[in-house]
């Protein structure tokens, strides 16, 4: 018998578990799942056969060696800064490894050791970033393997509300750590656009009129991720003039989180004692402190004073959540009005452009994605990001997936199987 251990059961982890619970009387396995809010894991669970729920102390070290001592592979639903503890308990006791979190350094590292423990430690391997490294490189391969000459590429993705669960004015519901929507962007983005590196502020990230069209899901804005940089050489498109990977929008979340920004509404340097306070004295406070000569409501574009009205920023509504930022209080406002309600369904969209030369004549391919979720817990942000990771951990252990030491699905020996078994959960490519 295998034994697989997922650490987290948050937002994204629910189709995940699922899938590998159902999988494991067929394979063998056992699905051990450990969150630091034992009820969860144990909802998650649903106390089935072949599966097992616990509560995890994080800074216990000794019960995070137990848990991984037991297992055969170990995938990390925890936040990206628990990653790297986890991989190196990983490495000490030779297990495999995966998530679906950005490689850092600190893991790039343990590729050598992994490699000689015969262990495949695979970050990336959610959405984005996952399918859409997999998808992208399908792609990339393909066109070269005719001899195309690839000069453009744009990559775009979003999770998103779906249609019939649109209805506030941002247009925006959470389906995964309001975290992350939360400090989205903060250190700018950088990216390759006719052979010329652009760097875009923070503060003029969000353009709602930078736009792109999906086929049968309308213009959504895009802004672009981090560094795009980072992944010319990855996917080997050092001939490329255009290179960037983006986040999709809603043109009027854009236009609405601009705002957010320029009044330093996510800022984590100062703290304010919310004790007492409610949404209007945090403003005044909050304004005063920046030297901001705070902007009324109905003094800003409708479509902005709208969505500020219905977060409430001038509502009496108490905090009293002790010492916090600004983007704590953001945060715990955006949790409570933007949450996915019963029955709510969110959307994921993907979009792949690429230009290249075939034979002297330019070319271009594009190749969409939307899956929507079934309701507020089977989202399409669980399904998208959790089955890449149940896939590869499946193909790990039974051996079709061989590749060791540290790496992201940019393989075809890595990418291939995953994407077969995407398609027959109806997550499939439009070109």
């Amino acid at each position: 018998m295998k034994d697989i251990l997922i650490l987290g059961a948050g937002k994204s982890a629910s189709v995940l578990i699922e899938y590998l619970i159902e999988e494991a009387t067929f394979n063998d396995w056992h699905v051990h799942v450990a969150d630091v809010n034992p009820d969860m894991a144990a909802n998650k669970t649903g106390g089935r056969n072949r599966a097992s729920a616990y509560g995890i102390n994080l800074e216990n070290t000794d019960q995070l060696n137990q848990l991984v001592e037991v297992a055969d592979i170990v995938i990390s639903m925890l936040p990206p800064s628990l990653h790297t503890m986890v991989a190196r308990c990983c490495l000490h006791h030779k297990k495999h490894f995966i998530n679906a979190s950005y490689l850092t350094a600190d893991i790039q590292k343990m590729d050598e050791a992994a490699r000689a423990g015969g262990l495949s430690f695979i970050c990336e391997m959610g959405l984005d970033p996952g399918i859409d490294h997999m998808s992208a490189m399908e792609m990339i391969h393909g066109i070269k393997a005719e001899g195309g000459r690839i000069d453009g590429f744009r990559s775009h993705c979003g999770g998103l509300i779906s249609p019939e669960s649109d209805d506030n004015p941002w247009h925006y519901k959470i389906s995964w750590n309001p975290r992350n929507i939360v400090l989205a962007g903060k250190d700018g983005a950088t990216f390759l656009e006719n052979n010329k590196v652009t760097h875009t502020a923070y503060s003029d990230l969000f353009d709602p009129e930078r736009k792109v069209s999906i086929p049968g899901a309308g213009d959504y804005a895009w802004y672009p991720n981090r560094d795009s940089l980072a992944y010319i050489d990855k996917y080997d498109l050092q001939e490329a003039s255009t290179f960037v990977r983006t986040t999709l929008r809603h043109p009027d979340f854009c236009r609405g989180w601009k705002e957010i920004v320029e009044l330093k509404l996510t800022d984590e340097n100062f703290t304010y004692d919310t004790t007492g306070m409610d949404i209007r004295g945090f403003m005044s406070a909050h304004f005063s402190r920046h030297n901001i000569s705070g902007p009324g409501i109905h003094s800003m574009n409708e479509i902005v004073s709208r969505q500020f009205e219905y977060l409430g920023w001038e509502s009496d509504e108490m905090i009293n959540r002790g010492q916090c930022t600004a983007a704590d209080i953001l945060q715990w406002i955006v949790e409570r009005k933007l949450g996915l309600k019963q029955g709510d369904k969110d959307m994921i969209i993907m979009l792949h452009e690429i230009s290249y030369t075939m034979n002297g004549v330019n070319q271009k391919k594009h190749s969409h994605l939307v899956v929507k979720g079934r309701d507020s817990i089977h989202t399409a942000m669980a399904k998208t990001v959790g089955l890449p990771l149940a896939f590869a951990a499946k193909h790990i252990l039974i051996g079709n997936i061989q590749r060791r030491g540290v790496f992201i699905p940019i393989y075809p020996d890595v990418y291939q199987p995953v994407l077969a078994d995407l398609k027959k959960h109806d997550i499939i490519f439009s070109d």
